[in-house]
């Protein structure tokens, strides 16, 4: 990943940062899935307690250019501007790893639980239900992630979802 190309996202006095952030970020995924592309990352440079306003894309020169002229974008085209494609400076202040967190306890996990434990006769009532929900939920939210996130929505259920993202500690040596 040699080369890198910004996109900023332009503050509107209208749409939160966050929701340009969000709607961007499902474009590209979208657009890189089409793409069959997988060489393709993606980081914040502007991240501190959040993400920021620049989504920061790293690849090759040929990738990106192929992704740029794709006009991914589209219509949000008028919330971001977009820089050139650059080299990676040959010395920078340090290399981050980003990933995905997932995190182990959700809605979706607690509606399969309660199915199981009604099936396996250990939920019989209703009052058994609300009390094993808010157990559930108080455990859920004590050990909730505090991680910055990206909230995107299913093509395929219509559902809205969040990524939670690890930025790892900031290193000399890149990884």
């Amino acid at each position: 990943m040699k080369y890198y190309q910004d996109t900023k996202l332009l503050p509107d006095t209208e749409i939160p940062l966050y929701f340009i952030r969000n709607k961007t970020i499902s474009k590209l995924h979208k657009t890189l899935h089409d793409q069959e592309q997988t060489a393709i990352g993606v980081s914040f440079p502007g991240y501190k307690v959040k993400l920021g306003d620049t989504i920061r894309l790293h690849g090759s020169q040929a990738d990106l250019q192929s992704l740029h002229a794709s006009n991914w974008l589209g219509g949000l085209s008028g919330y971001c501007q977009v820089s050139d494609i650059l080299p990676v400076p040959e010395t920078v202040e340090g290399y981050r790893t980003i990933s995905r967190i997932q995190p182990t306890m959700t809605i979706a996990k607690l509606k399969k639980r309660i199915e199981y434990q009604r099936a396996r006769g250990d939920l019989k009532t209703d009052e058994e239900v609300k009390a094993y929900e808010m157990q559930y939920k108080a455990k859920m939210f004590a050990e909730s992630l505090d991680n910055p996130y990206l909230e995107l929505q299913s093509n395929s259920t219509g559902e809205s979802y969040r990524i939670f993202i690890k930025l790892g500690e900031v290193q000399s040596l890149p990884v």
